[in-house]
């Protein structure tokens, strides 16, 4: 700490005629010793001693500096200062992260090279917007990064401040490519040496392109990207170091979107998840395909909540955890013709709309009203999460985020989709009614039997689960705790690292 200049005495001449020494009237013998001298001189002079006291306390800064973190290195490789501090011990870095300016990579087994794509494989294909999906148009989901529009925070009447930044989008159930693309681009495990790199990122949108051509019926056409990708990857360097074991794909939709099965119907699928190189390589999906998808792994669909800072992660929980559940369950859905695993639904209907404890939105414009969506939930003990077109949905990871307990009819909605986010034990946070099961003909009864004490555990876990199952905003640094892109890297960093063994 550095003191104020200290102001001269009134009379400093007198003061100064006063203490000198008058070296004429001082024998050898009488001579002062040297370190009299010293003490004496800066005793009684203010300006000398606070320099010495300066140098002094910088020295010694200096030496400590030295000695704790020592200049030399024992290789000779200019490192990116990210990858300097993993080198350092695991409590330095946590040090560090308790300062919000300073951003570190934790995880002394990742560093994350992200591939420079050509443009028509990922920002190239956001020119057309309009036609990125057959059902509606994604202009406005692929703005921000993917985050959508911001919305009004919830249980908020204010609308998103501009002098902040917001935490709350109406986020595309479909868009975690975009997402996860955003956020290793900024992530503190970012290396832009291939040299040092354990794994590799491909930021292909291969959901937005599959979806803009469901309905093309010249196959080659709507195989091409991806056909193009593959063949630019097995020329670089980093690709035949290991035949792309290290590489990954994060894709926005589910793993059938990417597996056209040539004997059975044509949903519009591409061929991507089906070429041998590909298969070589570790996918991230929303859905993973349970029994062919050996190297696909779940991740979380994407909420509508990103916040920047742990502060906003804990006033959620806070605001969810004392939330008032007068409803015992509620489901939020429209039936489905035609699928058997979706014919569920049907009963969940019916009985949610023939009870009184049971709160029910079918599916119109309010299913993508956020507030209305998270607000229902809010006010549910349960939420029944039944598969639709495919087994997963987005709402699983709504019902966390609003903290309502979810209840699943098929293993591969959550249990062998999630295995790298979720509890390995599944009841600790879920329940489970198999749907060809006399159970899940008298929900409300099965649901009524759970003792109180155990379902404040559950839904103290469901709490808990919130910041792993969430995307932060890709601008956060320092947000003082995982979310879904950091559980998915990590787990990714040891998986490749098995692969490879």
């Amino acid at each position: 700490m550095f003191f104020r200049k200290q102001s001269p005495p009134a009379s400093w001449t007198a003061e100064k005629k006063k203490n000198c020494y008058d070296n004429s009237k001082i024998s050898k013998d009488q001579s002062p010793s040297v370190t009299f001298f010293i003490t004496n001189t800066l005793n009684n002079n203010p300006r000398l001693k606070y320099i010495v006291f300066i140098i002094l306390f910088l020295l010694a800064w200096f030496l400590l500096l030295s000695f704790r973190f020592p200049l030399t290195k024992n290789d000779n490789k200019i490192l990116h200062p990210v990858e300097i501090l993993t080198k350092n011990d695991n409590r330095f870095l946590r040090k560090q992260a308790e300062l919000p300016w300073v951003q570190t990579c934790q995880n002394g087994n990742l560093s994350i090279y992200v591939y420079d794509l050509p443009p028509e494989f990922n920002i190239a294909l956001l020119q057309r917007c309009r036609k990125l999906n057959v059902y509606t148009d994604m202009c406005p989901h692929v703005a921000n990064r993917g985050l959508g529009r911001p919305i009004t925070p919830l249980g908020s009447s204010s609308a998103p401040s501009s002098l902040t930044r917001p935490s709350w989008y109406a986020t595309h159930q479909f868009i975690a490519e975009m997402i996860f693309h955003a956020r290793v681009e900024n992530h503190a495990c970012r290396t832009w040496d291939p040299e040092r790199a354990t794994i590799f990122y491909v930021p292909f949108y291969g959901g937005l392109d599959a979806s803009s051509k469901f309905r093309e019926t010249n196959l080659t056409e709507r195989d091409a990207l991806s056909v193009q990708l593959v063949d630019f990857l097995q020329q670089k360097p980093w690709w035949k170091r290991n035949h792309g074991k290290d590489h990954f794909l994060a894709l926005g939709r589910t793993a059938w979107d990417f597996m056209r099965n040539t004997k059975g119907n044509d949903f519009g699928a591409n061929c991507l998840l089906n070429l041998p190189a590909v298969k070589n390589m570790t996918v991230l999906t929303v859905e993973r395909q349970p029994w062919q998808g050996s190297n696909q792994h779940g991740i979380p669909y994407p909420s509508y909540f990103h916040p920047s800072t742990w502060q906003e992660v804990l006033t959620w929980q806070e605001k969810v955890r004392n939330s008032k559940r007068p409803h015992l369950f509620s489901f939020i859905g429209g039936p489905r013709k035609g699928l058997e695993k979706a014919a569920i639904r049907d009963e969940l209907i019916t009985q949610c709309a023939g009870s009184t404890r049971c709160e029910l939105l079918k599916c119109g414009s309010k299913c993508h009203d956020p507030a209305h969506v998270i607000g229902l939930m809010s006010r549910s003990v349960f939420c029944l999460q039944a598969p639709g077109d495919s087994f997963t949905r987005r709402s699983t990871f709504d019902s966390v985020l609003a903290g309502c307990i979810p209840v699943f009819f098929s293993q591969h909605t959550a249990y062998s989709q999630y295995r790298w986010f979720l509890p390995e034990d599944t009841s600790e946070y879920s329940v489970f009614f198999d749907e060809k099961s006399e159970d899940s003909r008298r929900i409300e009864e099965e649901l009524a039997k759970i003792p109180g004490e155990r379902v404040e555990r559950m839904r103290e876990k469901v709490i808990g689960l919130i910041p792993r199952l969430t995307y932060t905003h890709p601008n956060a640094t320092g947000t003082g705790f995982e979310d879904a892109v950091d559980v998915a890297l990590a787990a990714l960093a040891n998986h490749v690292q098995f692969k490879l063994a």
